[in-house]
């Protein structure tokens, strides 16, 4: 996905379309061996879900995937494990903050505004707040990720 935010042209489809396989494939794996609670799955599924925002232009997909994983992780918080309880509301968080933002009807004039803006990754977001690295006033936030 990296590759693609910045490559252009060629590349970037080449860079999008192995990015998009490696997502799929990585997927199938974390529903068929991980619970829905787990951060590997859901630090997956928020950055699939930037990935369809963001570089395939898919917002439709791209809140589909978050909300599902956000519900499917909602659905079986029974399964929370204490060790990892942490990182997965943290990451739940980042989801639901993606699914606002994209959601909300100020999203069409905060696209041109904030397209440039850096995206908070998940190892971002687990630091102190003094130590996380805040938007521009001007700016609309940019989506979470995981990294």
């Amino acid at each position: 996905r990296y590759l693609a935010e910045f490559a252009s042209g060629e590349k970037r489809k080449g860079a999008a379309t192995a990015a998009h396989e490696a997502y799929k494939s990585a997927t199938d794996v974390a529903q068929t061996e991980l619970t829905p609670t787990h951060p590997i799955r859901l630090g997956l599924a928020l950055n699939f879900s930037v990935f369809y925002y963001e570089i395939l232009n898919s917002p439709d997909r791209a809140c589909h995937l978050a909300k599902q994983a956000f519900d499917d992780a909602i659905a079986e918080l029974d399964s929370l494990s204490e060790e990892s309880y942490r990182d997965s509301t943290l990451i739940m968080q980042l989801l639901r903050d993606n699914l606002t933002l994209w959601t909300s009807s100020d999203n069409a004039e905060g696209e041109a505004a904030g397209a440039d803006a850096p995206k908070k990754e998940e190892g971002e977001a687990a630091k102190p707040a003094e130590q996380a690295e805040e938007p521009k006033a001007a700016e609309e936030p940019a989506p979470a990720a995981a990294s």
